[in-house]
């Protein structure tokens, strides 16, 4: 069996969106830069995996510490059972963070040790999970948080070539004229619209009663339905998602937040989702992931992980959802440098679907050239406080 030799935090940062037309730059990320952290993992027969940890966006430095506070528990152990890894890990933090930073920290970790058992197996990471693969995977394309008309159309644009009909925005509950005019925009390339309204973490959050208004406006003035929305009550608002289901037919999407298996499982047992998004860098990794797949089966709920880190983080969930049987499975669209070097030559999108190959792994390879390439900034650091009132100027009506 081998042994963990060395567990070694990385934090890397590239250059990030379009910082003059992308309202998450204008808010978040106002210096173009963004930050990912990732988990080395080296076995002791000379097998290196690797992980990623959401956490890293927001706090690198903490990611940092947290992995360095872990590392004692890891180096020495055996590599599997990789459950008894993570009990370790679980108990070692779950007095200050059952939920939150350590569960992204041990996700990163979890995608680590996965990443190595698969690569000992000669096999790609959703084969040694059991998956078929024998359907492909159906992606949406994430973005849409552009400024004005213009810079949309190019995302639009960017959408129809990859042959993805579905394309998700972002549009807070008072605007209604850029859902309205970016609808009849993608309708011209045959792409359908889906929302997120970014309540995720508002408190207060809009209510089931907003919610409804935003629908009747939006299919008032476009005559067109939202494919799904997403993340439409924060957490003040969660026990109202069965009640809001009951009242609209458009499909309710949430859970990229959620920090355990258990928390993200009840939802769907109660009903909160037709659509559940589980981040394997978020939730404690691959395992829970598929946990959340299992869940979703007892529920008819359908699974559309959740793919905003670098490549590893995106690499993750698709390798999830292959072998937890996905069918659809989200493409982010902001121009990210570290995640297409990560990517490159790994996953391939065409005609709107995900093909992953069969390197052993993940597949991927984090290699000291890329390292090189996109060193950590100490300001690259995604701002959550923010003044989200500052207006989106140019939508007109169509």
């Amino acid at each position: 069996m081998a042994i963990i030799r060395r567990v070694r935090p990385i934090l890397l940062s590239a250059p990030y969106g379009e910082p003059g037309s992308s309202m998450e730059n204008i808010l978040h990320l106002p210096g173009g830069v963004r930050t990912a952290g990732f988990v080395e993992i080296t076995l002791s027969d000379g097998t290196v995996g690797i992980g990623e940890g959401y956490l890293a966006v927001f706090a690198p430095q903490v990611f940092r510490s947290i992995v360095e506070l872990l590392e004692p528990i890891l180096v020495g152990a055996e590599s599997e059972p990789l459950g008894s890894r993570i009990r370790d890990l679980v108990t070692a933090t779950g007095y200050w963070s059952l939920q939150g930073a350590a569960r992204h920290v041990i996700s990163a970790i979890e995608i680590a040790l996965q990443d190595c058992a698969a690569r000992s197996a000669g096999v790609p990471l959703w084969r040694f999970l059991g998956g078929a693969n024998d359907r492909p995977l159906r992606a949406y394309a994430s973005g849409g948080d552009s400024r004005t008309p213009q810079a949309m159309l190019a995302e639009i644009e960017q959408v129809s070539q990859l042959g993805i009909d579905v394309f998700k925005i972002r549009a807070r509950g008072t605007q209604t004229d850029k859902v309205r005019w970016t609808q009849v925009a993608a309708a011209e390339k045959g792409v359908g619209i889906a929302i997120d309204m970014t309540q995720n973490l508002v408190v207060p959050s809009q209510t089931v009663e907003d919610v409804l208004r935003f629908v009747r406006q939006v299919g008032t003035e476009s005559e067109a339905a939202p494919v799904f929305l997403e993340e439409v009550l924060g957490p003040d608002q969660i026990h109202r998602l069965p009640e809001l289901r009951a009242r609209t037919d458009i499909p309710i999407a949430g859970g990229e937040v959620v920090t355990t298996e258990a928390e993200l499982c009840g939802r769907v047992r109660a009903g909160a989702y037709d659509i559940v998004q589980p981040d394997a860098t978020v939730i404690g990794g691959v395992g829970p992931v598929l946990d959340v797949f299992a869940a979703a089966r007892e529920m008819a709920t359908e699974v559309y992980v959740h793919c905003w880190g670098a490549g590893v983080g995106v690499l993750a969930n698709y390798h999830a959802a292959s072998a937890g049987g996905g069918q659809v499975v989200e493409w982010p669209l902001p121009r990210f440098g570290l995640r297409a070097e990560l990517l490159r030559g790994v996953v391939t999108v065409e005609d709107g679907l995900v093909s992953l190959g069969e390197k052993p792994g993940l597949g991927i390879e984090l290699t000291a050239e890329i390292e090189r390439e996109f060193p950590f900034r100490e300001e690259a650091v995604y701002s959550c406080l923010v003044d989200s009132t500052i207006a989106e100027d140019g939508w007109a009506p169509v």
